[in-house]
């Protein structure tokens, strides 16, 4: 009997499966309009784009965006600050879901346990733009949390306007936002865990934290590790929605990173060339982090995304 062709076998898969391709359809349209299809956009990078020129009559330069973005005076700073706000969010932020999904499974009471993940939830579903309101609100020179750490000797003054408190309030704000909603992912992954291995455990005299360590842990270390290459992706990405609204000119040497450096010379300098050369050197740094990590764990731990 003739090997079927790859031709023929995705015909008569479709054949099969046509209800589930008619599906797809609409999702693949998705994808190419709106995710490939700005892509394009992406040649401004190598030429000096005006609007009035347009993609195909703006004169070409080549690299000139990329190197003037490397010789720039700003270069390290920017650079310096995404890397460190990247990696003390990370090491901060992403194992606090963890802990407090490990924490909620062992609440005994259905109802006090749904009503910490309730609690938990709601800031992911409040606006940033009102959180970064509530934070300027709360850290201003009057606001009740300068007033509270007035009482143990802090200065009364705008804790934003101060550099070394920017980082700790964008962190501490992150983890706030961010922990409950991230922890539905590891509460999930608790919930498929034999209890048979807990209860081998318990007669075998195994502790609730050693059961922790050799079961649970373990466990849970496939969902870590995707989770964390994901999160590793996003490094470069640095929630510069949040940073636009909080930062200011006191506090641009320690906040400005390479997404808010994208927006004040694209948009409010209007050099989109310049600015779609950094971004664009962005999403490579971001896209070598994915499948380095991912290389990295796939050796390790023999978990990850592809």
């Amino acid at each position: 009997m003739l090997q079927e062709s790859f031709w023929q076998k995705v015909k008569k898969d479709f054949r099969i499966n046509r209800e589930l391709y008619l599906l797809f359809i609409p999702v693949l349209l998705f994808y190419i309009i709106f995710q490939y299809g700005p892509m394009f956009g992406l040649s401004i990078a190598f030429k000096n784009y005006t609007p009035a020129r347009g993609f195909f009559r703006s004169p070409w330069v080549g690299l000139k965006h990329f190197k003037n973005f490397f010789s720039d005076y700003y270069f390290a700073r920017v650079l310096t600050n995404t890397v460190r706000i990247s990696i003390l969010t990370l090491i901060f932020t992403f194992p606090m879901p963890i802990i407090l999904a490990l924490l909620i499974s062992e609440l005994k009471g259905k109802r006090f346990s749904r009503s910490v993940q309730t609690i938990t939830y709601l800031p992911h579903f409040i606006s940033v733009v009102v959180v970064c309101g509530i934070i300027v609100q709360l850290t201003s020179s009057s606001g009740a949390i300068t007033k509270f750490l007035g009482h143990f000797g802090f200065p009364q003054a705008t804790m934003l306007n101060n550099p070394h408190l920017f980082l700790p309030i964008y962190i501490i704000s992150g983890i706030w936002q961010t922990i409950g909603w991230n922890s539905i992912i590891y509460l999930s992954a608790l919930t498929s865990i034999d209890g048979e291995l807990y209860e081998a455990a318990t007669i075998d005299g195994a502790g609730r934290f050693r059961q922790l360590v050799s079961i649970t842990l373990p466990c849970l270390s496939g969902t870590i590790v995707i989770m964390l290459i994901l999160a590793v992706g996003k490094m470069f990405n640095v929630g510069y929605e949040k940073i636009l609204l909080l930062y200011n000119p006191l506090t641009y040497e320690v906040s400005e990173v390479i997404s808010t450096y994208v927006y004040r010379k694209g948009l409010l300098e209007f050099n989109w060339s310049y600015s779609a050369a950094v971004g664009l050197f962005n999403s490579v740094v971001s896209f070598a982090l994915v499948y380095l990590t991912n290389k990295l764990s796939k050796k390790l731990s023999g978990s990850s995304l592809w």
